[in-house]
């Protein structure tokens, strides 16, 4: 059931990964419509994909939900929260460790601007992956075909491809 509800989902995703989609697709169901928000820092390296490259994977790899958008945005996520207008920030958990590191983000996020975050997990059998592991995996050859949408694999392969070259 979907609510009017607008939440932002923060994250570099370099690469946005099967994991990833899971908590937007719940987002979405849950809140109705979702930002997803490709956070970049100017100061630091890019990452393996451009932000550009970025926002163009994961528009493709959620194009199929209805009112879900990807954003660039810079800056701490409570500021990219507050400037897309949402009513929640959406964070997505795998293991008791993010829990740790997001319930301190949460609590000074809603100290310092007064909007809060909401955690959902990912199906427990996409739990495992991350954007890190992917691209290790992918750098030494591995099959990722499982973890990331096929487009996504695809430019994994290219960018590895490439530097081997």
């Amino acid at each position: 059931m979907s609510t009017s509800l607008r939440v932002l989902y923060p994250g570099s995703f370099d690469p946005i990964h099967l994991g990833h989609v899971d908590v937007i697709e719940q987002a979405n169901q849950l809140f109705g419509s979702v930002v997803v928000a490709i956070m970049h820092n100017h100061a630091k390296p890019s990452g393996l994909f451009s932000v550009d490259e970025r926002v163009d994977m994961a528009t493709v790899a959620l194009a199929h939900l209805y009112d879900v958008s990807v954003v660039a945005q810079t800056g701490l996520a409570v500021q990219a929260a507050q400037r897309a207008d949402v009513d929640f920030i959406v964070k997505g958990l795998r293991t008791s460790g993010d829990f740790e590191i997001e319930q301190q983000m949460a609590h000074n996020n809603y100290a310092v601007t007064g909007v809060r975050t909401v955690y959902l997990p990912c199906r427990p059998e996409l739990g495992y992956i991350s954007s890190r592991f992917v691209r290790e995996i992918a750098k030494y050859g591995g099959s990722i075909n499982h973890l990331v949408p096929a487009h996504v694999a695809d430019a994994l392969h290219r960018v590895n491809d490439g530097a081997q070259n």
